[in-house]
C-alpha cells in the first residue's frame, strides 16, 4: 500500500475553483485509476481554506501512474497558483485494515 496524508492550504478567492478542480482529480482517480482504492477530499471544520487529502493506492507504481493521469496534470496545472502556504504531504505505512482486507469500494455520487 502507498498511503499519504496532504494538507493544504489555499488563497481564500480560490476556494470555490480549487475545490471545483480537487473534485475533479479525485473522481479520475477512483473512476479511472485500478490503483487507487480511496481518494478523500476533506475540509477544515474551523479553516475552510484548509483542505486534506486522503489517498491510498494499490502500491507505489499506481501512484506514480495517477502522477501521469490526465486529471492529475489538469488539476496540478490549474491550481499552482492557488497555494497560501506550502503543502505538506506525509506518506504513511497502512496498519489495519492489512492491505488485503482493501477492496475498492464503488463510488456514490461520482
Amino acid at each position: 500500500m502507498h498511503v499519504l496524508l496532504v494538507t493544504i492550504q489555499i488563497k481564500p478567492e480560490h476556494r470555490e475553483a480549487f475545490l471545483e478542480s480537487m473534485l475533479d482529480d479525485a473522481r479520475g482517480s477512483v473512476l479511472h485509476e485500478p490503483g487507487c482504492l480511496r481518494f478523500d477530499v476533506l475540509q477544515d471544520a474551523q479553516d475552510p481554506n484548509r483542505i486534506y487529502l486522503y489517498e491510498a493506492y494499490r502500491d507505489e507504481t499506481a501512484f506514480q501512474a495517477h502522477l501521469q493521469a490526465p486529471h492529475f496534470i489538469r488539476w496540478r496545472d490549474t491550481v499552482k497558483d492557488w497555494y497560501a502556504a506550502p503543502t505538506q504531504v506525509f506518506t504513511c505505512s497502512n496498519i489495519f485494515p492489512s492491505d488485503a482486507g482493501w477492496v475498492k469500494p464503488p463510488v456514490a455520487n461520482a
